[in-house]
């Protein structure tokens, strides 16, 4: 079973960074690098979006939503079993929960996520 944690919230100025990790621990059936990685976020009363996506793999392969495209960056270590947002130019509209989720053959693992706090 695959344990996730996150890291690196908290609070941040409008046009500040934040630059989370989402280590992942415990036992893959198979490489970790064969999982993929997103980071999704929510704000209470709503669903939860996704942030951005990096495919299995070495992360040549990312997504992001509209909102990230320009400003997020999400990565990868395989050796560090980590997968990284790095997140600049922060709005208040981007305080919420992220978490990051892996799947690994139709099998997502969540989790416990971290609050993002972005003041005026």
């Amino acid at each position: 079973q695959l344990q996730l944690v996150e890291s690196g919230g908290g609070m941040a100025q409008t046009g500040g960074s934040l630059s989370l990790s989402c280590v992942a621990s415990g036992y893959v059936h198979g490489a970790y690098s064969a999982c993929s990685g997103s980071w999704y976020r929510q704000v209470p009363g709503k669903e939860r979006v996704l942030v951005a996506f990096i495919a299995s793999g070495s992360g040549g392969l990312t997504e992001y939503a509209d909102f990230a495209q320009g400003r997020f960056t999400i990565s990868r270590d395989n050796g560090q079993k980590t997968i990284y947002l790095q997140m600049n130019g922060l709005s208040v509209e981007d305080t919420a929960v992220y978490y990051c989720k892996v799947s690994l053959r139709a099998k997502d693992y969540w989790g416990q996520g971290t609050q993002v706090t972005v003041s005026p």
